[in-house]
């Protein structure tokens, strides 16, 4: 029985159109008129017997049903752009492409890469870093590390650690004035925080029972954690680390804990592959090693 779609055309405008909350914009987006753009959206809503949009003197916005089919024609047409790239080019068996968050990469998986590499000096890395979930069906990555309070929607996964957050800082500010001897001597220091964890200092003062003594929203707010932990060996400041992230530097005394105390942060680590894909030779071997790893480190913390 043949299919029975509609004009692909004007599926085309229509996921411009509603991606871009405009006519003249999606027209600009496809090199193509603003009145071509509004005969293509009209075509199908003639075909479907639905209206998508609602015209105004002020612009366009979809209707509840535009915004539904919206969402279920981009996700057809990612399938789409996907798979006509991936035909498109030559797969290489031996890279293993990774998306990583940056402090993840520094601070855990760099390190460690040299082990994983004597493992397989076949297998090529090739890493970027970032704070935004993957999107498998849109980038071209193999996996990826998700860092987060849940696993990526449209992966598989394997937890890999936890989070212990504890407040370091340089041995030489702990031993200045005014002294860390207790948490609500953190009101007295400038407090240390990544940006995209703004989550960890409330959780660590309303641990300590001091939320109400210490302002966690004061203090120095930097890009990622690595930027963080090397304002605290600067001495800038205390930062709320985690401990996974800054063991080698307590271990080596750059950075100290002076208050001890640490508490369960609410996310976790995830190694993740795209759900809808046979998972690769190259993909299943880094998820053992990275895997392996994840045990190690969740051993010598006493996990």
């Amino acid at each position: 029985m043949p299919r029975r779609l509609p004009p692909l055309n004007a599926l085309r405008v229509f996921d411009a159109a509603s991606r871009n909350a405009s006519f003249t914009r999606a027209a600009s987006e496809l090199s193509v008129t603003q009145g071509a753009v509004s005969r293509h959206v009209s075509a199908l809503e003639d075909w479907l017997g639905v209206k998508l949009f609602v015209r105004s003197l002020r612009g366009i916005a979809l209707t509840p049903k535009g915004a539904v089919y919206s969402r279920v024609v981009r996700g057809a047409l990612d399938q789409i752009e996907y798979g006509s790239r991936q035909l498109a080019q030559e797969p290489d068996e031996n890279t293993l492409r990774l998306k990583v968050p940056p402090t993840f990469a520094i601070r855990w998986l760099v390190p460690r890469l040299a082990r994983f590499h004597a493992l397989d000096r076949k297998l090529d890395l090739q890493i970027t870093t970032s704070h935004q979930p993957v999107d498998f069906n849109r980038e071209d990555v193999d996996a990826c590390i998700h860092s987060d309070t849940g696993p990526p929607q449209n992966a598989r996964f394997h937890r890999l650690f936890g989070e212990t957050l504890l407040p370091v800082c340089s041995p030489g500010l702990a031993a200045r004035e005014p002294r860390l001897a207790q948490p609500r001597d953190l009101a007295q220091h400038v407090l240390v925080s990544s940006m995209h964890r703004p989550r960890d200092w409330p959780t660590w003062l309303a641990a300590a029972g001091i939320a109400d003594v210490v302002d966690a929203s004061n203090g120095i707010k930097v890009e990622n954690s690595a930027l963080a932990y090397q304002a605290a060996i600067e001495g800038v400041g205390v930062v709320i680390a985690q401990r996974t992230f800054v063991e080698d530097d307590l271990g080596h005394g750059r950075l100290v804990a002076p208050l001890g105390l640490e508490v369960p942060g609410d996310g976790s680590y995830y190694f993740g592959y795209p759900a809808d894909r046979p998972k690769s030779e190259r993909v299943a071997a880094f998820g053992d090693w990275i895997v392996r790893e994840a045990i190690k480190t969740e051993e010598q913390r006493g996990a």
